[in-house]
């Protein structure tokens, strides 16, 4: 049986809205790429050519993945052992093999990225990695919605800044109208640390002129906070209000390191705190301070990280991770509720993503990102046991999904991703990775032969 390819209505045995609303059978209308209406099934389920019926399944809003490096695929577990959360791994384990890759490597591992992430349940993503350029058509080619971010990464190289920085300006600029989901952002690596004063006023210049957002690794360990109190006498987060570095959208990945008590200085902002809760145990570091953020009114939102420095892209997990990471940080059960985190990966994520109010929820005029996951496949105790947030947090796995619909239209059905040759991207990502490693042998090799 075949299913239109952007159905009017879809119905499902529930409808988890995100806005307080559950509906037991309920009826999602969608036209244009959005929701005009969201109740519950009075009469008969509703039937026809433009209806999609999905049974015994939930129904509820796509998770938004803020914090991405889809090409890193190429690179999966290499990090294991080291924390690239310090910059020891960072240029040990990462820039060792990034000084040999090439534009060429870079889209079927960005395809293999963008599958997984489809087949997790993430509708939306913000990515940050050089060649965006040829992260881009891949992106597009998904369907998935994303802020793709240019990586801009100096290591003190007065060349390199002004060659990095001009492409990532090119490249926000050639994104312009280019697409209704797919959006080109700047991606300083690092504040202060790895991105001179002098190029972050070039790169908040760049993206006010384009109304572009910035996305950038944040507090991940003291160095900023150690630079700017040795040449400025202030605090990291001080300096960036101080710039005008968060009046435009801005994601502060990790944050594992922020002191608690400038937090306040957020609030209000641009700026969104991405965290990655699995990536900080993994790392070795402090927890980010969710409850803190979420309650002096800073937006949080979740992401995967690198499958370098992560397990796996399943935002179901790094809800489960987050919420029992903050209780066993603090010694407080359920100090950020299942409903909280779960607002934290919809509706949040889009807010970090520059999103209209009302994305990333099931309602009247909100974009039409949305994922189905079988009943029976939702971990839930007996109703009135436990709450059915509780259940989507605790209980359920990204692997579950069962379909992906981006702007109105399918992008995964009964499992199948529908806008990428799977398969194809794994076997060219193992060709690019045996080019990968070839060339770094021959590289030392000619290094040990001038020894």
């Amino acid at each position: 049986m075949t299913t239109p390819e952007s159905p009017r209505l879809i119905v499902a045995d529930i409808v988890w809205t995100g806005t307080g609303d559950v509906f037991e059978p309920g009826v999602i209308e969608l036209d244009g790429g959005r929701i005009v209406a969201v109740s519950a099934v009075t009469g008969p389920r509703p039937v026809g050519p433009d209806v999609v019926d999905l049974g015994a399944s939930l129904v509820m809003p796509g998770l938004v993945n803020t914090h991405a490096h889809t090409p890193m695929s190429l690179m999966r577990g290499v990090a294991e052992g080291h924390s690239l959360l310090t910059m020891e791994g960072f240029l040990a384990v990462l820039r060792t093999r990034e000084a040999h890759l090439t534009p060429e490597l870079v889209p079927a591992s960005v395809a293999v990225s963008c599958a997984d992430f489809i087949r997790h349940g993430i509708t939306a993503f913000a990515d940050q990695y050089f060649y965006a350029d040829r992260i881009a058509p891949v992106v597009l080619e998904s369907g998935l919605r994303a802020a793709l971010a240019w990586g801009i990464v100096e290591l003190g190289d007065d060349t390199a800044r002004a060659r990095e920085l001009a492409a990532a300006t090119a490249f926000a600029e050639s994104m312009q109208g280019a697409s209704d989901i797919v959006r080109g952002w700047l991606g300083p690596h690092a504040y202060f640390v790895d991105n001179t004063p002098e190029a972050m006023v070039a790169e908040l210049e760049a993206a006010t002129r384009l109304g572009a957002g910035l996305h950038v690794h944040f507090s991940t360990s003291s160095e900023e906070d150690d630079w700017c109190r040795e040449h400025t006498a202030t605090s990291s987060l001080e300096q960036l209000v101080a710039m005008g570095m968060l009046e435009v959208p801005t994601i502060l990945a990790h944050c594992n390191t922020v002191p608690v008590d400038e937090l306040p200085l957020l609030a209000g902002t641009r700026a969104s705190i991405a965290v990655i809760p699995s990536v900080a145990m993994q790392s070795g570091v402090p927890a980010a301070p969710v409850r803190a953020a979420l309650d002096a009114g800073v937006n949080v939102s979740l992401g995967s990280d690198n499958v370098c420095n992560n397990t796996g892209v399943d935002l179901f997990e790094e809800m489960r991770t987050l919420g029992k990471l903050a209780a066993f940080t603090s010694q407080v059960p359920n100090e950020v509720t299942p409903a909280e985190i779960l607002g934290i990966a919809t509706v949040n994520g889009h807010r970090a993503l520059g999103g209209a109010e009302g994305d990333g929820m099931l309602q009247a005029g909100a974009i039409a990102d949305l994922i189905a996951i079988p009943l029976a496949e939702v971990g839930r105790g007996p109703r009135g046991a436990q709450s059915l947030e509780a259940a989507l947090v605790y209980g359920t796995s990204g692997a579950s999904v069962s379909s992906s619909l981006v702007g109105g239209s399918w992008i995964m059905r009964d499992r199948r991703v529908l806008t990428l040759d799977v398969d194809a991207a794994i076997a060219q990502q193992q060709r690019d990775y045996d080019i990968l490693i070839s060339r770094m042998a021959a590289a030392t090799g000619e290094q040990h032969g001038r020894v």
